[in-house]
């Protein structure tokens, strides 16, 4: 199995297009031994992958994509990390410093950490050469941990606080978080797996804010 650190895999991705294929995680393991030739692969790792608990290999993407009709990119996530959006950009560290007004061994313990610290005039430069989202900047300051926990909280306590606590986290206004987390909810109620769309709270939220926009 390949490895690669820098990519990165839509693990919701590849659980919607799977059920939109009426396939489960077993026919989908089924496919890939037999005509991939992946014979490691099982059930319990094709629900690994959609849940993300780790990313597929190379191989088990491409098989994975032969398996789903689609190709490999359309299971390819967008960048996460740092790096991740540093290399997407085609970018060194010294080139990223230097247009943020860091220097360049600050930014590598950020990019080492994944969590950035820079100031409001640091964060609107790096905003603008990586392109970055609101969803794109709360994760590359180490946000999304705890964004998630939030979320998973709301599909119980459906109380002021938690909207309030899930703006503060996401630097959203409340009454766009109060339309996203409404959608959220009744994702999550329709559901047909709701502990997998948990797991991806964080993704369909984003999703939730930006239909709500």
């Amino acid at each position: 199995m390949h490895r690669s650190l820098d990519r990165s895999f839509d693990a919701a991705a590849a659980h919607r297009i799977r059920t939109a294929l009426g396939l489960d995680p077993g026919e989908v393991a089924h496919g890939m031994r037999t005509a991939f030739g992946l014979g490691h692969v099982t059930a319990e790792l094709v629900t690994a992958w959609e849940r993300g608990e780790l990313p597929p290999g190379r191989d088990e993407l491409a098989g994975l994509a032969g398996m789903l009709w689609c190709s490999p990119a359309d299971l390819a996530g967008r960048p996460r990390t740092l790096r991740e959006h540093r290399l997407a950009r085609g970018l060194t560290p010294e080139e990223v410093a230097a247009a943020v007004g860091l220097d360049v061994l600050a930014y590598l313990r950020m990019e080492q950490e994944n969590v950035w610290r820079g100031g409001d005039r640091s964060t609107q430069q790096l905003r603008a050469l990586f392109r970055l989202d609101q969803s794109d900047l709360v994760a590359v300051c180490g946000r999304n941990a705890k964004l998630s926990l939030l979320l998973r909280e709301t599909f119980t306590a459906r109380g002021a606080g938690a909207a309030r606590a899930v703006a503060r986290t996401a630097s959203l206004d409340r009454r766009v978080v109060d339309v996203a987390l409404r959608r959220l909810r009744a994702g999550h109620t329709a559901a047909p797996d709701p502990e997998v769309f948990a797991s991806h709270a964080v993704d369909h939220f984003w999703e939730a804010v930006r239909a709500s926009a």
